[in-house]
């Protein structure tokens, strides 16, 4: 396993992470101890996980996924050797979250939320703390057209003083973003030149089906630090080619939720996929290692998300990392990609 600095931190993070939002949904307690049992045994050190989980939210199982990993944490008291990442939720119509009152990205929900989410995970700290998706209205999960509208959001200023107090009081490490923006990886940069804490990662999609990341962010990754926490690397499963020729595997997740995952499903994001899988198997490949390895090479993910619901899905999501992705190969990805570019925002 190889491991990489967390931005300007202390900290060394599996450039592989494990990440939970199945779990408490599709995955019982202990099949997500197994699965924490095997990820640490091969070298893995870096969990991901979010006060909202599991996915798709709901006010029945919300927060199971850090329970899950409370208990584990708990029963093998191996909390040094793991660096615990989690979020907290931001605007939405999730109000179950907040026992009846809209998220916020304030001091009294970011309070509640990181008090909540240590007690589910039996700690007395998280390594990183992240904001799920940000307070202002802006383009996040796959939204185009951008119209900017001006209303009476919590700045990024107000979130990162709350944030700021969490790590003087040793509740949390360092902090992160998902789901963001190059004008807020930049703000928050810019207020930590003010005093404020210095944001050390951005969690947000990346993949050969949206490679929007490239443009712009790529490069604020790089020359600032900050680099990116890949998610939804094989698209919720389509790259793995098993929705092909309108297949609906039992178990999968577009199969059983189609309205919350259809995101990579649409006629051009399946044209896609069938170049991809088609080109990993001319090359003797498996189409996860063709995904994972693409995502696993670039310079500015600092750790590459896998998620599983099965032992034998995660083994073979460790094995794809050692694939290595020959010139040719990646001129090839590049050929399909130029054809439709990130067919799957």
């Amino acid at each position: 396993m190889q491991y990489t600095q967390l931005g300007t931190s202390d900290l060394k993070v599996s450039k592989i992470c494990l990440g939970t939002m199945t779990w408490g949904e599709q995955n019982n307690e202990a099949e997500a101890h197994q699965q924490l049992d095997y990820a640490l045994d091969c070298g893995i050190n870096f969990i991901d996980t979010a006060e909202l989980y599991p996915v798709p939210p709901m006010a029945e199982t919300q927060g199971r996924t850090e329970e899950y990993l409370g208990s584990w944490l708990a029963k093998n008291g191996n909390r040094s050797k793991v660096v615990v990442a989690t979020k907290v939720a931001g605007p939405s119509q999730f109000e179950w979250i907040r026992g009846g009152q809209r998220p916020r990205l304030n001091r009294s929900h970011i309070r509640s939320a990181i008090e909540t989410s240590l007690r589910r995970l039996q700690c007395d700290y998280v390594d990183l703390y992240q904001l799920h998706w940000p307070e202002r209205a802006t383009n996040y999960f796959g939204t185009l057209n951008y119209r900017h509208v001006e209303e009476n959001a919590i700045t990024l200023e107000e979130t990162l003083t709350v944030l700021k107090e969490l790590v003087a009081e040793g509740l949390v490490r360092h902090i992160g973003l998902s789901n963001e923006t190059p004008w807020g990886l930049l703000e928050c940069l810019r207020q930590h030149a003010q005093g404020l804490p210095r944001v050390q990662s951005v969690q947000n999609p990346y993949s050969v089906l949206n490679r929007s990341y490239e443009v712009g962010m790529a490069e604020i990754s790089i020359r600032e630090r900050c680099g990116l926490l890949a998610y939804s690397v094989l698209g919720f499963g389509v790259l793995t080619g098993k929705y092909l020729n309108n297949a609906q595997p039992a178990a999968g997740r577009i199969t059983r939720w189609p309205d919350h995952f259809g995101r990579y499903s649409n006629p051009q994001a399946l044209r896609a996929t069938e170049q991809y899988v088609a080109l990993a198997k001319a090359h003797g490949i498996s189409p996860t290692a063709l995904a994972i390895s693409f995502v696993v090479r670039q310079p500015f993910v600092t750790s590459c998300i896998i998620g599983a619901t099965t032992m034998q899905q995660l083994q073979d999501n460790l094995q794809a990392t050692e694939t290595h992705l020959t010139d040719e190969i990646l001129e090839e990805i590049d050929a399909i990609e130029s054809q439709s570019p990130y067919p799957a925002p």
